[in-house]
């Protein structure tokens, strides 16, 4: 009988490895926090900042501001209605129904 001399267990983990590996995990999970905490203030200051200077204009200049307003209101409505009868249209084409009926 042949002696197996390889062992197919698995070695043991070094304690100092182990130590050092959570140890740098916490160090960039510390280092993320903090990065994205500034990152977040950043951002909400900037935010703020740009609806402060948005509500200034609007202040000044209110008839502008409602003009501007109803433009993108108006664009939006014509997008949404565009898409719906795109939409309808697509469902329509499919069937098979509007185009043999122009055909006759």
């Amino acid at each position: 009988m042949a002696d197996d001399t390889t062992s197919t267990a698995a070695p043991a983990a070094d304690p100092s490895l182990i130590d050092s590996a959570i140890s740098t995990a916490e160090s960039a999970l510390d280092t993320a926090i903090t990065e994205s905490k500034s990152f977040l203030s950043k951002a909400q200051e900037t935010l703020t900042n740009a609806a402060e200077s948005a509500v200034a204009a609007a202040r000044e200049h209110p008839i502008a501001a409602a003009g501007i307003a109803a433009g993108a209101a108006a664009a939006v409505a014509g997008a949404a209605f565009g898409a719906s009868k795109l939409m309808s249209d697509d469902t329509t084409t499919s069937t098979g129904s509007k185009g043999a009926k122009k055909k006759s």
